[in-house]
C-alpha cells in the first residue's frame, strides 16, 4: 500500500494575522516531516500536504484547534513516494487570484451541489426541475486538456483573473439552465460561482471539487485524469497517480 498521505484543503476564513501566522505554520510543518505548500490571505488558506499519515492528520487536527479553521476538510490521496520537494508558507493577496475583491466566500458562498446529485442529474439529464444542466470547467485551458466531464463548457481560459470577463460575455447564453461551475478541488469555483450569480446565472457549485467527484462517486460521466499540481501531474478517477508519473 502507498504510503504517504496527500492531502488539499482550503477554507475562506478572514485572517488578519496571516503574516504572523506564516512562520508559526512553517516551523509546525517542517517539525512534522511534511513537505509541500500553505498559502494565506486575509480570505483564508489553501494547502497541499504530503507525508507519514499521523503527521499530516495531526498537523490538520491542530489547524482545527484554531476556531478560525475549524470547518476546514481536506481531500486525500496517497502516493509512493513524496511528490513535493520543499515546504512552502507564503502570505499572498488571494488565495485564489481572480482580481475581485467584493467575492468575498467567507462572508456568503453560492448554493453547492453534492458529487451524489450531480451524477444523478447527469444521468437523467436533467436537474431535479428539469431544467438542463450545464457544467463549466473553471479551470486553466492547459488543466481541461488532461480531462474534463463529458460535454463542459471550457473557455479556454489561461489564468482565472481572465474568468470574469469570460462569464460576463456568456451570461446571455446560459440563461435559463442550471449551471454547475466545477475545478480541481472547489476553490475556483467557490468564486466562479459567486460571481455568475452576479451576472445573473443560476449558478452552482460542485462540492469538494472534481477530486471530491471522484472520492464519492468515481469516474462517472468523466473523461481523462485531473491534473494536480504536484510531481504526481495527474490523479486517475480512482485517485491513484496517471501511469509512468510518481507514484
Amino acid at each position: 500500500m502507498a504510503s504517504v498521505l496527500n492531502i488539499s484543503a482550503y477554507l475562506f476564513t478572514r485572517l488578519d494575522d496571516a503574516a504572523e501566522l506564516r512562520p508559526v505554520l512553517r516551523d509546525r510543518a517542517v517539525a512534522a516531516g511534511l513537505k509541500g505548500t500553505i498559502l494565506l490571505a486575509e480570505e483564508g488558506i489553501n494547502l497541499f500536504l504530503a507525508g507519514d499519515q499521523v503527521a499530516v492528520r495531526g498537523f490538520v487536527d491542530e489547524l482545527r484547534a484554531d476556531p478560525r479553521f475549524a470547518a476546514l476538510t481536506t481531500k486525500e490521496s496517497w502516493s509512493d513516494a513524496q511528490p513535493f520537494g520543499r515546504m512552502l508558507v507564503k502570505v499572498k493577496r488571494e488565495i485564489i487570484r481572480m482580481d475581485h475583491p467584493t467575492i468575498r466566500p467567507e462572508a456568503s458562498r453560492a448554493p453547492a451541489v453534492a458529487p451524489a446529485t450531480l451524477r444523478r442529474w447527469l444521468d437523467s439529464g436533467h436537474d431535479d426541475d428539469g431544467r438542463d444542466v450545464v457544467l463549466l470547467d473553471t479551470r486553466n485551458a492547459f488543466e481541461v486538456d488532461y480531462g474534463s466531464f463529458d460535454g463542459a463548457l471550457d473557455w479556454r481560459i489561461e489564468r482565472f483573473t481572465q474568468f470574469p470577463d469570460a462569464a460576463a460575455a456568456a451570461a446571455a447564453d446560459l440563461e435559463g439552465k442550471t449551471v454547475v461551475s466545477y475545478c480541481t478541488g472547489g476553490i475556483r469555483c467557490e468564486k466562479a460561482a459567486i460571481y455568475l450569480r452576479e451576472v445573473g446565472v443560476d449558478a452552482y457549485q460542485l462540492d469538494g471539487g472534481i477530486l471530491g467527484y471522484f472520492e464519492h462517486v468515481g469516474g462517472d460521466h468523466w473523461s481523462g485524469e485531473c491534473f494536480v499540481f504536484d510531481e504526481r501531474e495527474a490523479l486517475t478517477p480512482g485517485l491513484a497517480p496517471k501511469a509512468g508519473a510518481l507514484a
